[in-house]
């Protein structure tokens, strides 16, 4: 840990063009045929994640396969003073992976090997390419599963998921990532092994697996995860319930969670969501209703029975006005598959558009939900809203069309009001999806000067020379000074510093 002041990330300056020419010799000696890509149509696809609004691309992109290559990597990355950014299937929605200028993508596509499955421990050894479902299907044949579950599960790896802390529908019963991994091997930026987290149900020492976990690639590149699975449900039903107005949704949302209930899983979506998902995928939603829960139960028969009953009961006395319980499990998953599908279904209505990630204390989603609706007014911009509602994760999905200048503008400063309307509701700027580079700003509203020098401090410890990841997540005192001057509307202001599309 970093003592004696304030920590910032260093100056770090470009290569100058005889460092860019051996490191890519060195690398291209270490790294067989394609593995090192350097001409622009090789690197074009790596300049952004999923928030593909903001885009750059690297110098070159590594594509390596073991541990000793990765080493190598980062050590000569090292020695030549040059930015690495790791990146896994780049489904992150904050600009995590997006590229640094005259930098490396170190893209571990190629480390997706499942080690081992062991169905007594009830774990799995995994490398960090390794889809998110895939964990789940390999310990399918001992009635076993990862229960972390993001929308994206079908592409996201879990090395992705342990840098973002991702969650899922089900992460209100089963919690987030850093509930459910158990141990992480990674490399720091001067190619040194470190491990964090036990086999044990606990380490000696600090718990640097919870800090590393949710890092967002700033602090070491992971190799291998070891992840808790979970017997699966022996049955399990959904509810749908519809409610004439959101804040009474909401209210219901924590009326439940004071009834001593905890659902598998507790969604919400707007009347224009559900339209827009039952137009896409046809699951069967009251499109009449403003707004609808998805209230899930699992476990025993009889334990879903009873906690069927009791959640129907809260729901009813919250004011649902119709509720529909799944009768088979063919049923469940077609409820669950428009929730997961609500991002492409936003697709359909507008050319764009623009994700967001914010929590606010459950008690509080009424509010935000009637804020949001006066924003859509403000910035004169619709917005569907589908969120983890029991956990108060927030994903206000904000329509605009990216070849408008203008939209694009009040698009970033809808976004940033949205984010700082949750901080002002004692929630936070982000959830599950990261910082990266799209809620920097924002943090500089969430966190004083003291608190960014705290994580600055954390960041140095690990990465001394700031290379890894560099300028993402934490914003310096003095670019919130700069955006202190410009906080013309509320501090709701874009980012034009970042190339976007």
């Amino acid at each position: 840990m970093h003592a004696g002041g304030p920590v910032s990330h260093p100056n770090t300056l470009p290569p100058d063009p005889a460092d860019r020419a051996e490191l890519i010799a060195t690398l291209t000696a270490a790294l067989a045929g394609c593995r090192l890509l350097t001409d622009a149509e090789d690197t074009t696809p790596y300049e952004c994640d999923g928030l593909s609004a903001y885009r750059r691309r690297p110098l070159a992109v590594a594509l390596p396969e073991t541990e000793d290559e990765v080493r190598h990597i980062l050590k000569t990355c090292h020695a030549l003073r040059v930015p690495v950014v790791p990146r896994g299937a780049g489904t992150g929605l904050s600009g995590g992976a997006m590229p640094i200028e005259n930098g490396l993508v170190l893209s571990l596509a190629r480390f997706k090997h499942i080690l081992k499955v062991d169905p007594v421990a009830r774990t799995a050894t995994v490398q960090p390419g390794v889809r998110n479902l895939a964990i789940s299907d390999a310990a399918a044949p001992y009635d076993l599963y990862y229960a972390p579950d993001p929308s994206s599960q079908i592409a996201c790896t879990i090395g992705g998921n342990v840098a973002e802390n991702s969650g899922g529908v089900h992460c209100l019963k089963y919690g987030l990532t850093v509930n459910n991994v158990l141990k992480v091997r990674a490399i720091t930026m001067d190619g040194e092994p470190v491990e964090f987290g036990s086999l044990a149900p606990d380490a000696p020492g600090l718990d640097l697996l919870g800090v590393f976990i949710g890092s967002e690639g700033m602090f070491a590149v992971v190799t291998e995860v070891v992840v808790r699975l979970v017997p699966k449900p022996q049955t399990a039903q959904v509810i749908m319930a519809s409610f004439d107005d959101v804040a009474r949704g909401g209210d219901a949302v924590a009326a439940i969670i004071a009834a001593g209930i905890i659902p598998a899983g507790l969604e919400m979506m707007d009347r224009a969501c559900a339209r827009a998902v039952e137009e896409f995928v046809h699951a069967g939603y009251d499109t009449d209703a403003a707004a609808i829960l998805l209230c899930e139960s699992d476990g025993t028969p009889e334990e879903v029975a009873e906690e069927i009953a009791r959640m129907s009961a809260v729901l009813q006395a919250s004011g649902a006005t119709r509720i529909r319980v799944s009768q088979s499990e063919a049923e469940r998953l077609t409820f669950w598959s428009g929730r997961k599908n609500a991002f492409p279904a936003a697709g359909r209505l507008a050319p764009d558009y623009y994700c967001m990630d914010g929590t606010i204390p459950r008690r509080h989603i009424g509010t935000l939900l009637t804020r949001i609706a006066e924003m859509e007014r403000e910035y004169r911009l619709r917005c569907i809203n589908v969120f983890h509602a029991g956990d108060g994760n927030m994903h206000p999905l904000i329509l605009f069309n990216g070849n408008d200048a203008d939209e694009w503008h009040r698009a970033e400063l809808f976004g940033a009001d949205i984010l700082e309307t949750c901080v002002e509701l004692g929630g936070t700027v982000t959830g599950e999806h990261g910082v990266g580079v799209e809620k920097i700003n924002s943090m500089c509203v969430q966190f004083s000067p003291e608190e960014r020098d705290a994580f600055f401090a954390v960041k140095h410890a690990f990465d001394p020379s700031g290379l890894l990841n560099h300028d993402k997540a934490i914003p310096t005192r003095a670019r919130c000074a700069e955006y202190g001057k410009l906080h013309v509307h509320h501090g709701r202001l874009p980012h034009p510093e970042l190339p976007r599309f």
